[in-house]
């Protein structure tokens, strides 16, 4: 396959901003599921790039699936690489799996030539009805400079720091990516600055209203309230490759077993985050019973439980941790 020069494919994050993506033209979008430990997805997001290059009716992004797991999920991946094609409505009309590059080629090629039948309107009332979807796209929405892993200013990026901290699952949308709702969004709302918090499509308001909310506890009712306990521990199970609930945090560990695992994951060069189940009795309680272990700390990589600390220890000890971790 000899492909042109390359060109670059966005990373999106969220699957607003993929409903926004897909809504922008009145063509075909190619989404591509890819995973920085996978070689062959590595190699198809080179593909991909290239074909973009020729391809120009059709819209195309990327996704590590590591940093937007609720957006694979939805999308029904259940491997690496996993390309998914939309039409304009966001609905997804097609697939394919496993690293296959003239397959790939023969269906941008197949369904970009179809039409959409799909009309794109500029005028305010479709704007309106575009930014009214995109606030109630997610039951907890936050539109902001950048997205989850690189906030563009510091007010979004403390937004991203208090949002972690609930382990609730939400959705961001990238204003600096798309004008019409960075300026449409301010009048849709009556709110002039950014970042911009909606919960269940109602605006929370900006970063000083959240620090208020987080100070006086509104803010945990209100996020967990907009999401099912089931859905925020696997949301929070899913925040990182590998999370660790444990007592206290890795700087200071709250009793001897979370200090130990912090410790051995450290020793072993594992990066990892963290959820303090003392600070949230409802995950405490409800980690127990979703994944059936009733002591802490607990460890998860990818969405799966390992164990706690003995079993992490004697992973360590065989040298089938690294693999476990990647598996």
């Amino acid at each position: 396959l000899k492909l042109p020069l390359a060109m670059d494919v966005p990373d999106i994050f969220s699957e607003a901003e993929l409903h926004a993506l897909c809504r922008s033209h009145a063509g075909l979008t190619t989404l591509l599921l890819w995973a920085p430990w996978h070689p062959p997805s590595v190699h198809l997001t080179k593909v991909l790039e290239a074909v973009a290059k020729e391809q120009k009716s059709t819209r195309f992004a990327k996704a590590n699936v590591d940093l937007c797991m609720s957006l694979a999920n939805s999308m029904g991946a259940e491997q690496v690489p996993f390309v998914v094609f939309l039409n304009p409505q966001g609905v997804k009309i097609d697939a394919l799996a496993g690293a296959d590059p003239p397959k790939l080629v023969e269906k941008v090629k197949s369904l970009s030539s179809k039409s959409m039948e799909v009309p794109v309107s500029n005028g305010a009332a479709d704007l309106n009805s575009r930014l009214k979807a995109l606030v109630n796209f997610s039951p907890v929405m936050l539109f902001m400079k950048g997205n989850k892993t690189e906030p563009q200013c510091g007010f979004s990026r403390q937004a991203i720091q208090i949002m972690q901290k609930h382990g609730v699952e939400y959705s961001t949308f990238d204003i600096l990516q798309d004008e019409d709702v960075r300026q449409g969004l301010k009048e849709y709302s009556n709110w002039k600055t950014y970042p911009q918090l909606y919960v269940n499509g109602e605006l929370v308001g900006g970063l000083d209203l959240m620090k208020e909310m987080e100070e006086d506890g509104s803010l945990g009712e209100m996020l967990g309230a907009a999401q099912p306990l089931q859905e925020r521990l696997k949301s929070l199970i899913c925040q990182h490759p590998v999370m660790l609930f444990m007592k206290g945090d890795p700087e200071t560990p709250r009793c001897g077993f979370s200090r130990k695992m912090v410790e051995l994951l450290n020793n072993h060069h594992v990066e990892f985050d963290t959820f303090d189940i003392l600070s949230d009795e409802e995950v405490r309680q409800g980690l127990k019973e979703y994944s059936n272990w009733p002591t802490y700390p607990q460890l998860y990589a990818k969405g799966k439980l390992l164990g706690g600390l003995d079993i992490i220890k004697e992973l360590a000890e065989e040298g089938s941790l690294a693999d476990e971790l990647s598996a």
